[in-house]
């Protein structure tokens, strides 16, 4: 496909695929069980920054949507930018199973609203048993698969090597994203 048949109409870029979100509340007790990875209970959405005019639309529907989610889920959502502009909507629950609706619920909104194509990746905070570093799962949208992501806390880099072992150990509880390329690092992401 290419940007010609985009522009013109004959062929659509490739919507959110949300509904495999839900792999990640099946896969809570191999995480927690097998890998020592607790959920953290935070979680968000990015989605690409909006032209002026789209932002002063979404603006009061966005408000709307963290009402409507905090209200059907129970969850906390607030709406955050982080250091390179993209918008993020963060969801706190304590409760797994909430925090995964919450967030799927989130992107679903979105969707609803005409903002699918704006939505990039949603990521869920894990706390490992031997306390070190955080662990996070990054669920992308458009591939409608989950990567390992594991920063290491020393200038934006990452343990690719535990980020593999993971790899290994979820690819049969979760759908995996098998290009390594795609594997983006979300070192801003303002889950606190």
């Amino acid at each position: 496909m290419g940007l010609g048949d985009v522009l013109f109409g004959r062929k659509k870029l490739k919507g959110a695929k949300l509904d495999r979100l839900f792999a990640l509340s099946t896969a809570q007790v191999t995480l927690e069980a097998e890998l020592g990875l607790r959920p953290a209970g935070a979680a968000g959405v990015v989605f690409k920054s909006l032209s002026a005019g789209e932002f002063m639309r979404a603006e009061q529907e966005i408000d709307e949507l963290l009402g409507v989610v905090a209200e059907t889920s129970g969850s906390e959502v607030r709406r955050r930018q982080d250091s390179l502009g993209y918008q993020w909507l963060v969801v706190r629950d304590r409760d797994f199973e909430d925090l995964v609706t919450g967030v799927h619920l989130v992107a679903g909104e979105l969707v609803a609203h005409g903002f699918g194509e704006q939505l990039l990746a949603a990521i869920f905070a894990f706390e490992r048993r031997d306390g070190e570093r955080p662990t996070y799962l990054i669920y992308g949208f458009k591939r409608g698969a989950f990567w390992p992501f594991v920063p290491t806390g020393e200038r934006q880099e990452r343990d690719n090597a535990e980020e593999l072992r993971l790899k290994n150990e979820l690819q049969g509880e979760l759908p995996i994203e098998e290009d390594l390329s795609r594997w983006l690092g979300l070192f801003d992401a303002p889950l606190d």
